[in-house]
């Protein structure tokens, strides 16, 4: 397994401060699906060196320096703080990445796209992480990224197996009417392709029986009939209301909205480190200052993460010992449930046992779970138990069995 931590691959001696540049300046780069060397971008390396240099006192800190650009993007989202928290996850993305290869090895992707396509999703992830429930950017975006990805390649499925008709059935108005906002079409043309659309899906998609994904082609007589009602609507529907549509019109209007439907929800993979059209990459902003009460302050209370994590660590194995306690009918039901994402009715025909005993192991399994993690929450943290931290648990729970059958890969 080749190294990639950032530190191994420059192989310098680098004193506290020198691997916090490092670290918040540098991108990975991939050659033929391996990872090749680190990228110095030299934009940020400055901008890294000037904090340090002008807040001697603060110490090197990983998350401190981690958590004060993540709230400097919070408060005024720049393509200055995205870059060094996109650099400062290059890892994270990169071992999603790897974990993903060595699991779905049936794919056309490679080591490369899936490095992407988590890089894409930085700022999604971003915007999950919350300081005061995770003990780290980075351990939250070792479990935020694969799950990611999984989304991604079951939407990506979804998408390569529907014709534009099956695209146009599954979207709602107000998926529509950002996907054409997101193409960059004026006010006046997005209200005549929603108008479009809306008449379409009451004339042809309606009508359609099933939940086939590859619905039908519609024919020149569905095109007229479309066009005809279009026609009427715009009247009332659209000011000004425009002049009238052809059948060949409302064939490419509709066309389009499903291409621009297809590229807002199932985007192509691109770089973070792109600029959008318009913006000024070399933009600085107005930093405030690391030294600051307030930032000292956080970082003071950053100090007690790693007894989080500690705790956090001593709470998985409660919840994983109390879990392999159960009956092993309880345990391949709550394995069917939260790791194949079946109903409770597939349960059924899969086990071929009564809805009632698959209803009672659920509830009974996670209560069980449920009172085995208050019951250590009192014990070790001293926690008095409420209503609402016990909805808060519940919770919690909840997301911990979604982890841990949702993807193996994932350390607990």
């Amino acid at each position: 397994m080749l190294a990639i931590t950032k530190f191994e691959s420059f192989k310098l001696p680098m004193r506290p401060r020198q691997e916090i540049i490092e670290m918040f300046s540098t991108f990975a780069q991939l050659e033929t699906d391996r990872f090749s060397k680190w990228l110095t971008d030299s934009k940020l390396r400055r901008s890294i060196q000037n904090c340090l240099v002008s807040s001697a006192e603060v110490p090197a800190s990983e998350k401190f320096w981690a958590l004060y650009w993540h709230k400097n993007w919070r408060n005024s989202p720049s393509s200055l703080a995205g870059m060094h928290l996109s650099a400062y996850l290059q890892e994270s993305c990169y071992w999603a990445a790897y974990k993903t290869v060595a699991r779905f090895t049936n794919t056309q992707y490679g080591l490369a796209d899936y490095f992407q396509l988590a890089i894409a999703e930085v700022k999604t992830i971003l915007e999950g992480f919350n300081p005061d429930r995770s003990s780290s950017l980075k351990t939250y975006a070792s479990i935020a990224f694969p799950s990611r990805i999984k989304d991604i390649l079951r939407q990506r499925k979804e998408a390569d197996i529907c014709t534009n008709w099956g695209l146009l059935r599954k979207v709602s108005k107000k998926q529509v009417l950002e996907a054409l906002q997101n193409a960059g079409l004026s006010i006046s043309q997005i209200a005549q392709y929603r108008l479009a659309w809306t008449c379409f899906k009451e004339l042809y998609l309606q009508n359609q029986s099933g939940g086939s994904n590859k619905l039908p082609e519609p024919d020149r007589n569905l095109w007229s009939t479309v066009a005809n009602l279009y026609n009427i609507e715009r009247q009332s529907q659209l000011t000004p209301p425009g002049s009238e549509c052809n059948h060949q019109t409302i064939e490419q209007w509709l066309t389009k909205i499903a291409v621009c439907v297809r590229a807002y929800l199932y985007p192509p993979v691109a770089s973070l480190n792109v600029p959008k059209p318009g913006e000024d990459s070399s933009q600085e902003i107005d930093l405030p200052d690391p030294s600051s009460e307030s930032l000292m302050a956080e970082m003071i209370a950053q100090e007690d993460a790693e007894n989080r994590q500690n705790q956090l660590s001593q709470m998985n194995g409660v919840l994983q010992k109390a879990l392999l306690s159960l009956d092993t009918q309880s345990q391949e039901i709550l394995k069917l449930y939260y790791k194949q994402g079946l109903t409770q009715q597939q349960i059924i025909q899969q086990l071929q046992i009564s809805q009632p005993t698959v209803s009672r192991r659920l509830i009974k399994a996670r209560e069980s779970l449920l009172a085995t993690l208050i019951r250590w929450s009192q014990e070790t943290l001293n926690i008095s138990v409420t209503s609402n931290l016990v909805k808060d648990m519940n919770a919690a729970l909840e997301e911990w069995l979604r982890v841990r059958y949702g993807d193996s890969l994932i350390p607990l």
